[in-house]
């Protein structure tokens, strides 16, 4: 019996231990949206075009185990004429504070920049509908973004352009 309560000790300590994340805050670092459209005096019912440009960037705080988040929004819409005019454009930096734990070092990159963005998205998401929607137009309810999918894209791309750097050199 002495052996069993052991093993199950011991089978305790070596349970890995779970990650940890905490909003420790949200902030609406820049927000721009022109109404292009109303300034010119557009009455167009056309159905927009609409082209969405996501980026993300992540910081080490000062803190112990506190990051800064940060999801770029530029949406651009146009009218889906042979000659496109534009009816507006949304850009927004939205971040958010991070308290982190119990993340291994390889781990932490992709955490910051898949997990942290998946978060803050539902806000991002209201916000813009609030503004589209103040704009005079629809409210603009975005589409879930694969942040994974985004992620790999911009490692991919960093690392193409590492290897297209040394050859432009030479």
């Amino acid at each position: 019996m002495a052996e069993t309560n052991g093993s199950a000790a011991g089978a305790e300590t070596s349970q890995p231990t779970l990650p940890k994340m905490q909003i420790v805050g949200q902030f609406v670092r820049d927000l721009s949206f022109e109404n292009i459209a109303a300034q010119k005096s557009l009455q167009s019912q056309v159905q927009p075009d609409i082209q969405i440009q996501v980026g993300m960037d992540a910081r080490k705080r000062e803190g112990d185990n506190l990051f800064d988040v940060i999801v770029k929004i530029k949406i651009d819409s146009k009218t889906k004429e042979e000659k496109p005019v534009p009816i507006f454009l949304l850009e927004m930096e939205y971040g958010g504070v991070f308290k982190i734990e119990n993340i291994d070092e390889k781990q932490l990159h992709p955490y910051l920049m898949i997990e942290c963005p998946r978060m803050l998205f539902p806000f991002i998401r209201r916000i813009v509908s609030d503004v589209t929607r103040d704009g005079g137009y629809p409210p603009l309810n975005l589409d879930t973004i694969d942040f994974v999918a985004l992620y790999r894209n911009q490692i991919a791309q960093r690392a193409a352009a590492a290897a297209a750097g040394p050859k432009a050199d030479a």
